[in-house]
């Protein structure tokens, strides 16, 4: 979340964030609350700071009058404090509302059309047959099977398996290799979390109908929620920590399923494996220091490990900026990687990077302490390093040949026994 004295300070700069990024705009009403709760704050302190000054020259019995007075200040208090607390509600609840300040070179506009290419790699591969789509590539090898897979999970469900199973394990695995190289820390870690994670990440309010959860009503105790990345528990893994500057920056390889409900997709991309409701990813997430030239500087080395990777896979791609309104609420900047899918005929997404600043921090509570004694709210930052079985789309699709084999990477090779070529 943003700082509410940047808030006040610039009411005018977060109302256009919020307009910028089609988000319902609460600042007005966000200010408003916050105004009559530090009046509350103000009346409850010197209602404690005149009941502290009235015991304070008591000395053994008090007298009548100072029991009195006494009287009247607790009650006084108490019928104060729940309005506090009742004020204190609704103000946590609109700065979860509030949007994140786009950086001043992020373009303007309202949905994908906006976005800018920003870069390109490689070359759309030249065909001299006809060119066949992962579904009708994946089933004639048995790498996949749709059928079985939407009778046992429903639609959207698909069966890895044989040489699919081993491609998907093979990139999985060189991906997080990659990034050990990078000085990344692998994790492994838990994705069915309590709702708190969410929040931190601003998953929460805003993506919340997308995530599955394992509770039925509302008031059960023990709510928890599947993630659809390993973000959600990476950002929070120091939550409510104080870190140490010289241990900045933390690089985390986070390596886990994800779930989505993909609600409002439908419709879209119905058969495949292109938007699916499980899948495995490797995420990039960084804690660093709350400087700006260094956050854009990990901001831009996230991008350059993930486009490093497709190039080792040697995928065409371009890379996207993000316009205002197709970023999402909490970042920054963000970037998207679009790899060349030829049985689509088209790019499709397979990577997003942002940088969030102290955004999330605040959300997770995780600050560090400079080596002046300072404490600050770290930045940070996420980027997918790969994500299959998406991935494995643009692979099957770039590396077919005309008897219908798909050649495998060579960088994949090892990953899979030494095996070159997938044939029937």
């Amino acid at each position: 979340m943003l700082d509410i004295n940047f808030i006040r300070e610039n009411k005018d700069l977060v109302k256009k964030a919020a307009k910028d990024k089609g988000v319902k705009d609460v600042v007005d009403e966000l200010l408003q609350v916050d105004e009559k709760r530090r009046q509350l704050i103000q009346e409850t302190q010197n209602l404690r700071t005149e009941r502290n000054e009235l015991m304070k020259n008591v000395f053994g019995k008090p007298s009548d009058d100072v029991i009195e007075k006494g009287k009247k200040l607790k009650e006084a208090l108490a019928g104060l404090e729940p309005k506090l607390k009742e004020v204190e509600t609704e103000f946590d609840k609109l700065m979860l509302q509030i949007p994140n300040v786009p950086a001043k070179d992020v373009p303007i506009g309202k949905d994908s059309s906006g976005n800018v290419v920003f870069s390109q790699w490689g070359q759309k591969p030249d065909f001299k047959f006809p060119v066949k789509d992962h579904i009708t590539l994946a089933e004639s090898l048995d790498m996949v099977d749709f059928k079985r897979g939407t009778k046992v999970a429903g639609f959207r469900g698909y069966y890895l398996k044989g040489d699919g199973a081993l491609l998907h394990m093979a990139v999985l695995s060189f991906s997080i290799q990659k990034l050990i190289s990078k000085g990344f820390t692998p994790v492994i870690p838990p994705i069915i979390l309590k709702d708190r994670a969410f929040y931190n990440t601003a998953h929460f309010p805003w993506g919340k109908v997308d995530v599955y959860k394992t509770f039925d009503d509302e008031k059960e105790q023990d709510q928890r929620f599947l993630a659809g990345t390993a973000e959600v528990p990476l950002v929070s893994y120091h939550q409510d920590e104080v870190l140490r500057e010289k241990d900045l920056p933390k690089l985390y390889a986070g390596y886990s399923p994800c779930f989505r409900r993909e609600i409002g997709s439908y419709g879209k991309d119905t058969t495949g494996m292109y938007r699916i409701h499980e899948f495995t990813k490797v995420e990039q997430v960084i804690i660093c220091k709350n400087d700006w030239d260094e956050s854009f500087k990990w901001f831009e080395n996230l991008r350059s490990y993930s486009e490093e990777i497709l190039q080792d896979l040697g995928l065409h791609y371009r890379v996207l900026l993000m316009c205002t309104g197709d970023m999402g609420e909490p970042q920054v900047k963000k970037y998207d990687l679009e790899t060349w899918m030829p049985g689509r005929n088209e790019y499709g997404e397979t990577h997003s990077c942002s940088t969030m600043g102290e955004f999330q921090s605040r959300r997770a509570n995780v600050k560090y302490q400079t080596a002046t004694g300072e404490i600050k709210y770290t930045h940070m930052l996420n980027n997918t390093a790969i994500a299959s079985p998406r991935v494995l789309i643009a692979i099957m699709e770039n590396y077919q040949q005309e008897d219908g084999s798909i050649k495998i990477p060579e960088v994949l090779q090892p990953f899979m026994g030494g095996k070159k070529v997938i044939k029937k």
